[in-house]
């Protein structure tokens, strides 16, 4: 019943965050949201202090029953380790081996000082839930926007507007490079060794084994039931349970139940190990002091335990649905369009831009865990990974293909880690992220001869009128004049430019952003 419970919620929990980054409307965000604000890292990073202590007391109760059930990229290293053929039966996939201390601790200490120290690409490359969605962004979200697009032509083709193309593009080669070699990387340990990477690398599974070490709930062995078979051991993925010695490392186990389902004597339970020692030692005393029924055996207490095995069971995963029901967050907020246009060169920043609601470029930065879920979520097409060693893989703004609308807010509603803060499409309005500028040998006013001004139509604040290239001449050529205190950056100018390659007027980023 316990691995039951525990499939049926880690599958839910699995599609629900895979369709966040998968989805094309920005609908299931309302539903789904929340189950990326529960997750452990970006709940530290936003302060979510709810979140963190259910996390923290559900870990204390049920041991890392986290890292099978909420964590995306743990419920993927038992998809990946599932598909690993067993030839025999009687060998198993797994064995016991020993924590690997040398490792585990180390990269744990590594992580936190480059969390503190703010090297954001470090920690994004670590933190188990980023992990993941760079693969479902990189790697799982163009084939579904294929198989949308697919839909979407047959539905034209019966006159039904059920299904609409979106493009598929690629955001940053060197990240959807480094999400394939992690799904390598997780795919070779999971066939090899199961929760391999959980209990080696994985920061956020380090900190949890501190807490699981001392849970309430534990999974222990009946040593008089127990016949020494190993099949506990075999189905371990973790690769925490010792049959020979009765010991199970609770550090590692992360409560997926494997162990009891494979166990035919019901040597293995999930409870406390002190309450049951005290049961049995309390039994024992009564059977050795009954004289007059000595010689009769014990009544079988096989459904017994049995009937008390289902409640826990069932305890625990009323328990995990109603922290999760708590945990839930859904908000209604209004979506920003979509826009079709032609890409363009990128031109050098000086200063990157970072989205309104981060506040400031440093604060941005060391909030966010570059799980990319802005990224698949922006309409607009504005934001993509950074290619830059200290932020790589961490969203950055450009306005190639679209530029910010001002009444978009899709990515202040999505960030779960706190680096983007939720902002209303009004007062998006009034932040400044940067200032445009006029570049003009590019300007095709004075390049091709003809008259323009696209970029002054289209600026939705009027910071951009267009003024006589030469005061004395009003019937001459007219060019545009920025007025930086009205700009908000948002990078309309830039985008409807229609000088080609490079724009004749781009938006420089603010390191501190403005309230204007």
């Amino acid at each position: 019943m316990l691995r039951r419970i525990r499939i049926i919620l880690a599958t839910i929990v699995f599609i629900g965050i895979t369709l966040l980054f998968l989805d094309v409307t920005g609908i299931l965000h309302h539903y789904l949201g929340w189950m990326a604000k529960i997750q452990f890292l970006p709940a530290v990073l936003a302060l979510n202090v709810g979140v963190i202590v259910a996390l923290l007391v559900l870990t204390f109760i049920f041991g890392r029953i986290y890292c099978s059930v909420v964590c995306p990229l743990g419920i993927l290293q038992d998809i990946l380790a599932r598909l690993r053929p067993r030839k025999n039966k009687k060998v198993g996939r797994y064995s016991y081996s020993p924590e690997v201390r040398w490792l585990r601790y180390p990269v744990l200490i590594v992580f936190i000082i480059a969390l503190v120290a703010g090297i954001g690409s470090f920690v994004a490359l670590l933190a188990p839930y980023s992990s993941y969605g760079r693969i479902a962004n990189n790697l799982l979200r163009p084939l579904y926007v294929w198989g949308n697009n697919g839909l979407a032509a047959i539905a034209e083709h019966y006159d039904s507007y059920a299904f609409y193309h979106v493009d598929v593009w690629m955001p940053s080669l060197p990240t959807f490079i480094i999400a394939a070699a992690t799904l390598v990387l997780l795919f070779v340990l999971a066939w090899r060794g199961g929760r391999t990477y959980c209990n080696t690398i994985c920061p956020v599974g380090t900190i949890l084994s501190v807490i699981s070490r001392f849970s309430f709930l534990k999974i222990n062995f009946d040593e008089d039931k127990c016949r020494n078979c190993s099949a506990c051991a075999k189905s371990c993925k973790a690769s925490c349970i010792d049959y020979k010695n009765h010991v199970v490392d609770y550090s590692r186990c992360v409560v997926c139940g494997d162990c009891i389902s494979a166990c035919k004597f019901g040597a293995m339970k999930f409870d406390n190990p002190r309450l049951h020692q005290t049961t049995q030692t309390s039994t024992q005393q009564a059977i050795h002091h009954a004289d007059t029924r000595s010689e009769h055996p014990a009544p079988s207490q096989t459904g017994r335990t049995g009937d008390e095995s289902s409640r826990r069971a069932f305890l625990v995963g009323t328990a995990l649905a109603t922290t999760t029901a708590a945990l839930a967050q859904s908000k209604s907020k209004v979506d920003g369009g979509l826009a079709e246009i032609e890409d363009k060169v990128a031109p050098e920043r000086k200063t990157p831009l970072t989205p309104p609601g981060s506040i400031s470029a440093r604060h941005f930065y060391q909030h966010c865990t570059g799980c990319q879920l802005c990224v698949a979520q922006c309409p607009n097409q504005v934001l993509r990974p950074s290619t830059s060693l200290m932020t790589l893989m961490q969203p950055t703004m450009s306005y190639e293909r679209g530029y910010c609308r001002p009444e978009c807010n899709r990515c202040s509603e999505v960030c779960p880690a706190g680096a983007i803060r939720p902002i209303a499409p009004e007062e998006k309005s009034s932040i400044q992220i940067g200032h445009a500028v006029w570049i003009k040998k590019n300007c095709v006013v004075l390049t091709d001869g003809v008259e323009c001004g696209n970029c002054a139509r289209h600026c939705p604040t009027g910071a951009i009128q267009m003024v006589p290239l030469d005061p004395d001449d009003e019937l001459g050529a007219y060019i545009p004049a920025v007025n930086e205190a009205l700009c908000i950056g948002c990078g309309a100018c830039e985008n409807l430019c229609p000088a080609s390659p490079f724009s004749a007027i781009y938006v420089e980023g603010h390191e501190v952003h403005k309230t204007i």
